[in-house]
């Protein structure tokens, strides 16, 4: 088993992956090393752990790859530790991660004998928006949509009364990995890249069948389940097959005794993760999660100043046109970018460590001049002299089709590449009305001829087997 190392090392050793990746591009401009921490999923890394962060004052020795263990505060997280077991009833096996607003854990159903991931808020509703979508979710259970099962369902709600106040608690089925983590380490097989992207489309479009915008669609946030076989272990078997939890005691900095709303241990994130290249089409089975961006348009005004979807992934209405309400083709344009790093070797536009001008610059290049009435004010200085970023078609042959290629993971032909290529060019169109629809994206002609048939392949043998069981 693969857990999340101590030490700086690994944020280190994440650093160096991607600067690797970039500079293996050739003419992708040189990551900038330390200029900020690995950011991943809120249900598995909290971003408040940069290299800035680490001088700042705090009350406890440093444990890299955990939570900030000065939120466990009054207002803030609640101590969990591997053995507990809550409400009488989730025997807690393991951590799964963290985010700036909870902690999330794997924990055993004893009533159930299944495996849910338990996320316990800071002890002010900050979870509420999170578990009011998937409330609203499951209030559909009756529905047939294809996308319903790659949205997690909400399994239980409670809250946990503890030292540090009252948290709000829920359970999900628990995930293998996100999808970040696994393109970190290579490219995903041709027909496992299809299959995920197919996936995802489903999932967004059940978001917008149910009215709801996910509002921060980005890799982190896209999981892949665990086989069904998973549940069949055991604690004492989960052990022996993926080893015991990680814990590094947690210390004063002033040698003083903890106080009684600290844990004494931090427990290191367990890791399912795989590398891309090993994934199997069984693996392909994706979640879109973390739900604490997404509104209803219909009900709800966002504007695009309000958007805080990644700077790489973000729709460019949100920057160019701040006061307009963003609505579901918002979802498409991020859609665009996480199905094209699911296929190729990295992102369209650059997300290392770049400026909201160095991404409109990119954008223009590879996508064509924008709409004239967001085109004011003067060229940013520091953007002249800069590298010129590809052309979309030249973008894929170098940065997908190379490296694909490269790597023997399977290319795409000319029918297949003409047919992406279509696809993105109408979902990356910089007003938001001229986008495709998550419903016209389906019956796109990459989707109806490649990617879908293989998703429903996929499915249709799941079906067989739970018809079977």
């Amino acid at each position: 088993m693969r857990r999340l190392s101590k030490g700086i090392a690994q944020t280190q050793s994440l650093h160096l992956l991607s600067f690797c990746r970039t500079r293996n591009l050739e003419n992708f401009v040189v990551s900038r090393l330390g200029s900020t921490a690995f950011h991943s999923s809120a249900a598995v890394h909290s971003d408040d752990h940069s290299n800035d962060a680490k001088s700042c004052c705090y009350d406890y020795d440093w444990i890299d790859g955990v939570e900030k263990l000065e939120m466990y505060e009054p207002g803030g997280y609640h101590p969990v530790m591997s053995g507990d077991v809550l409400r009488d009833r989730y025997a807690i096996v393991d951590k799964l991660g963290f985010g700036g607003y909870s902690t999330v854990w794997l924990a055993r159903d004893i009533h159930q004998k299944q495996y849910v991931a338990l996320k316990v808020g800071i002890a002010t509703d900050s979870i509420g928006r999170d578990a009011k979508i998937l409330r609203a979710f499951a209030a559909s259970e009756s529905s047939t949509h294809p996308g319903r099962d790659s949205v997690p369902r909400l399994l239980d709600e409670f809250n946990l009364t503890g030292p540090n106040g009252t948290h709000p608690c829920y359970t999900v089925a628990p995930a293998q990995c996100n999808l970040r983590r696994a393109v970190f380490t290579g490219m995903f097989p041709i027909r496992v890249a299809r299959v995920l992207s197919a996936g995802l489309v489903q999932a967004v479009s059940y978001n917008h069948s149910r009215g709801y915008v996910h509002g921060d669609i980005h890799l982190s946030n896209v999981l892949v389940k665990l086989p069904s076989s998973f549940d069949h272990l055991s604690i004492a078997q989960f052990y022996h097959e993926y080893g015991e939890h990680d814990v590094v005691p947690v210390t004063h900095r002033d040698g003083m005794p903890l106080p009684p709303n600290v844990p004494k241990k931090a427990v290191i994130p367990l890791d399912f993760g795989k590398p891309a290249k090993q994934f199997s089409l069984s693996d392909s089975r994706v979640l879109l999660s973390d739900f604490g961006e997404a509104f209803s348009p219909d009900s709800e005004v966002r504007r695009g100043e309000d958007c805080h979807t990644p700077l790489a992934m973000r729709p460019p209405e949100s920057r160019f046109d701040p006061q307009r309400p963003l609505s579901y083709s918002a979802d498409i344009w991020s859609l665009a970018v996480a199905i094209w790093e699911i296929i190729g070797m990295k992102s369209i536009f650059s997300n290392d460590w770049i400026t909201a001008d160095e991404i409109t610059a990119q954008q223009i290049d590879t996508l064509g001049p924008m709409p004239l009435d967001w085109c004011t004010g003067e060229r940013p200085k520091h953007l002249e002299g800069r590298q010129v970023w590809p052309r979309i078609e030249d973008v894929f042959g170098d940065y997908v089709q190379k490296y694909r290629n490269k790597y023997k993971v399977g290319e795409f032909d000319s029918e297949e590449t003409a047919a992406i290529l279509d696809l993105m060019r109408k979902m990356l169109v910089f007003r938001p009305e001229e986008r495709l629809s998550v419903d016209e994206v389906l019956q796109s002609e990459w989707m109806v001829k490649w990617a879908l048939p293989q998703w429903t392949q996929l499915h249709m043998g799941e079906s067989i087997v739970h018809s079977t069981t």
